[in-house]
């Protein structure tokens, strides 16, 4: 090999060399640097200033475990009263609001028709109750004609058959007089409950028919609530337990106990019908919407306010300040209550005494220092 082709040979080795430990330092310069402004802005990051009132810590408490519920207030005795027989209305004159006693009358349907039907039947049972003496005195006297041996026994048993037709044709006819005297009392409306007219569904004059609705009574005498849950709830509740319910439109808190539980289901939706009874003294009206919450056992687990909960990632999480700094714990929620008007939720994950960072805060970034201010 020639000697020129050495030298440059070896001077592209060195160039290359050279260029890779140059490389190789500008990276490592790179690196530190990169490093020392982590170490900077770590040194330099501002602090999180809280208050007291900024803080909540994780307890112990026992909670009182409920099923939220909604419904209607309805009145345990209702009735719609239903005209019996067709025809006229007359002598409405109750309303909305009146109060009436079981077996008031109420109205009628124009008895015309009706008191002529009774008439004319009980005098056709009257005309069958002659025919019927008629027959047995012929019978009594062919029984007399037998025993001389002027007539036969053949014309006594048609005798005797006759007499038996003329009682069946009597008792025919009281029976037709019983139904229209029936027809007749089914015109007169009365009342079957005591209580007060909610609906007034008819008007005097009106020609109505059979099974119209005339009128509805409500007793608020006794009211409970209606409410639909859902299965998971519904296998909680038992008959006695206690709900507090408040009126829609109302501040009023009323107190209501499970009085029964429909053992069936609906069809749709599967949700089981549960009745409430509220207790007596309260001024409520049949139709009213009420909510509240059924308290169904208790339970000891460690709680924090529901607005401490963050649930802005895919696992609920709590903020809590450890060593000075923020930290992110995800917990698993549980059950929550109603405790002196704040929402509380037990939560796994994190022990009794932790302090966590309330909703009110705001999302702070893990590893931010945090500093306790003195209220103002």
């Amino acid at each position: 090999m020639k000697p020129w082709l050495k030298w440059t040979l070896a001077a592209v080795v060195v160039a290359l060399l050279g260029a890779g430990a140059a490389r190789t330092l500008a990276a490592r310069k790179v690196k530190q640097q990169e490093l020392q402004a982590q170490q900077t802005a770590q040194r330099t990051q501002v602090a999180m200033d809280l208050r007291s009132n900024d803080l909540r810590q994780v307890r112990a408490l026992e909670l009182a475990l409920t099923v939220p519920l909604s419904g209607p207030i309805q009145a345990v005795n209702t009735a719609l009263v239903k005209a019996r027989v067709g025809g006229e209305l007359q002598g409405l004159t109750v309303r909305e609001g009146d109060l009436v006693r079981a077996g008031q009358v109420l109205g009628r349907i124009d008895p015309t028709e009706f008191d002529a039907r009774l008439r004319q039947a009980r005098q056709q049972a009257q005309a069958a109750k002659a025919q019927a003496d008629i027959a047995q005195r012929s019978h009594d006297n062919n029984q007399a004609l037998v025993a001389q041996g002027f007539i036969s026994s053949t014309a006594l048993a048609a005798s005797q058959a006759n007499l038996a037709a003329a009682h069946a044709t009597y008792a025919a006819a009281l029976a037709a007089s019983d139904i229209a005297a029936k027809t007749l009392g089914d015109a007169l409306l009365r009342a079957p409950i005591s209580g007060q007219i909610s609906q007034r569904l008819a008007q005097p004059g009106e020609r109505v028919s059979v099974e119209a609705r005339i009128v509805e009574i409500v007793d608020l005498g006794r009211l409970e609530l209606a409410a639909t849950l859902p299965v998971a709830d519904a296998l909680q509740v038992k008959p006695g337990q206690l709900a507090h319910l408040q009126v829609e439109g109302t501040e009023t808190q009323i107190a209501a106990r499970v009085a029964r539980i429909n053992p069936s289901a609906a069809p749709g939706s599967r949700a089981v019908l549960v009745y409430l009874a509220i207790e007596p003294g309260v001024a409520l009206r049949h139709g009213l919407y009420a909510q509240g919450s059924l308290a169904v056992g208790r339970v000891t687990a460690n709680v924090v306010p529901l607005t401490a909960l963050r649930t802005d990632q895919p696992q609920p999480y709590l903020q809590l300040v450890q060593d000075g700094k923020v930290k992110h714990a995800q917990v698993t929620p549980g059950p929550r209550s109603e405790v002196d008007g704040q929402t509380l939720v037990a939560v796994t994950g994190v022990p009794a005494g932790a302090v966590v960072i309330a909703g009110s805060v705001g999302v702070l970034r893990p590893g931010t220092p945090v500093r306790l201010v003195a209220e103002k």
